[in-house]
């Protein structure tokens, strides 16, 4: 095998291969890392390598494989990290100049536990400044490109990790997601990204943020890599309050359950979206293979309202108090979008915060009492696909004109309501660009968004396709 083809392989096959002794982690880390440093100037994935960490890391994880000691789930796989999430002696910049040259002195929660499972950290992905947009470009490392065409945006905030994940410089990148930044990115690269329950993984310590609506989660090529990480990092944690408790079954094991029988709602527009034509009947295409699952699917009208502004109002209000102090000495140095968006936060009045808190239980009980009839929703990921990089976000879809998130109309409203949800690629337009398919599951159901992912996956298996060569 060559050393190139190693970076296409799964995780849940490299480490079966690294248990049996017929692959080196420092052979595996070293093709990733020359792959990296080959592609990555083209795509701008990496914005901090640490290819001199990573190889320690393999050599250690060597060692124990030679040694007979215990090894973890992710036993010398490589794996990449959003610039949000904080890596002990990695720079963690969040994608601001403000933390050009931070190094935390602890992991969080999720790099402990990785680097408890034996996985080797190749370095930090390119996020939006403190994740606060669905695209990735940031003052200090710039624009990040697609694979599938490097004039469009890959998505974001974790527009790194699905990048690196697409373009074969490592199997699994960790990402987050507060309103899309997993599911988006992954369905315009055209890979596996779960957004969990929130506080499925503990999200702690780290950047302050979006502290009600944020969720740390994977992005793979398949859906079994995504499962082996959570099976990895699940689990409570009490830095982290929200924290789930642990589940007595196995994420991994989920992807062998089978759907039969399940009622499956598929809704093209959650009743106030528009779509491009094409998005959507890809996405509908892809849904109706749930038929052949032996699922029960059913074109369904949510009735819910759009809860854009709830959203809006209150992630603006976080991110403020988060981040509106730094403004005198770095607003001239920070993302103009982000300046915006502290400034429109500092109009919010604790009033105002907590109608919108009012009407997310509202809109949660919209949401569960619609989840109650069935054991999967189905929608398009993103409305539109992957569009110039760089450029403005759509304001136009199919003729009509859409609000700021009218092009992300699905993502964000499962963040407000804490479900489980993941992107699954769907297919391409004629033109080659990756279109997702959002799978929701119902509350803390992340075994059954895997299970109904993996089926799936089975029938319309997505991991062959790869970016064309001249890209990576």
């Amino acid at each position: 095998m060559g050393t190139d083809d190693l970076c296409w392989l799964p995780a849940t096959e490299l480490t079966a291969l690294i248990r049996a002794k017929k692959l080196s982690p420092v052979e595996l880390a070293e093709a990733v890392l020359a792959r990296i440093e080959r592609i990555n100037p083209k795509l701008n994935a990496f914005c901090t390598p640490a290819p001199e960490a990573a190889r320690q890391a393999a050599k250690i994880a060597e060692a124990a494989v030679m040694h007979g000691e215990p090894l973890g789930l992710l036993h010398g796989v490589p794996v990449s990290l959003k610039d949000l999430i904080f890596t002990r002696g990695i720079v963690t910049t969040g994608g601001s100049r403000i933390f050009g040259d931070f190094v935390p002195e602890e992991d969080a929660v999720a790099a402990e536990r990785l680097k408890a499972a034996g996985a080797v950290i190749l370095g930090k992905t390119n996020t939006a400044e403190f994740g606060h947009k669905a695209v990735t470009d940031n003052p200090l490392f710039g624009v990040t490109r697609n694979p599938w065409r490097l004039d469009r945006t890959p998505g974001g905030s974790s527009g790194g990790a699905a990048v690196a994940v697409a373009a074969g410089l490592g199997p699994l990148a960790l990402a987050t997601d507060a309103g899309g930044s997993i599911r988006i990115p992954a369905s315009f690269c055209g890979v596996y990204g779960l957004k969990p329950s929130f506080g499925r993984i503990p999200d702690a310590p780290g950047f302050p943020g979006w502290e009600t609506f944020s969720a740390l989660g994977p992005m793979s090529r398949t859906v079994r890599d995504a499962a082996l990480v959570l099976d990895a990092l699940a689990g409570p944690d009490d830095r982290d309050p929200h924290s789930l408790p642990a589940l007595n079954a196995s994420y991994l094991r989920a992807c062998d359950e089978p759907v039969q029988g399940w009622n499956v709602a598929w809704c093209p527009d959650l009743g106030y979206a528009v779509v491009d034509p094409e998005v959507a009947q890809i996405s509908e295409d892809a849904a109706a293979v749930f038929e052949s699952l032996g699922c029960r699917v059913e074109t369904v009208a949510t009735g819910w309202d759009n809860p854009e502004e709830v959203f809006a109002v209150m992630a603006a209000a976080e991110i403020h108090a988060a981040w509106a102090e730094r403004l005198p000495e770095w607003g001239g140095r920070m993302d103009p979008t982000l300046v915006r968006y502290l400034e429109r936060g500092r109009a919010v009045t604790v009033a105002d915060y907590l109608r919108a808190a009012r009407r997310r239980r509202e809109f949660w009980a919209q949401v569960q009492g619609f989840v109650a009839r069935f054991d999967l929703l189905l929608t398009p990921t993103v409305a539109v696909p992957p569009f110039p990089a760089g450029e403005s976000r759509p304001r136009k879809i199919a003729g009509q004109e859409v609000s700021v998130l009218g092009w992300m109309p699905f993502t964000y409203p499962f963040n407000l309501t804490g479900q489980p949800a993941a992107s699954v690629p769907a297919g391409f337009t004629a033109d080659g660009l990756p279109v997702g398919l959002q799978i929701v599951g119902r509350r803390h159901a992340d075994r059954q968004v895997l299970a109904a992912s993996a089926a799936l996956e089975a029938a319309r298996p997505w991991a062959r396709h790869r970016p064309p060569p001249d890209s990576c």
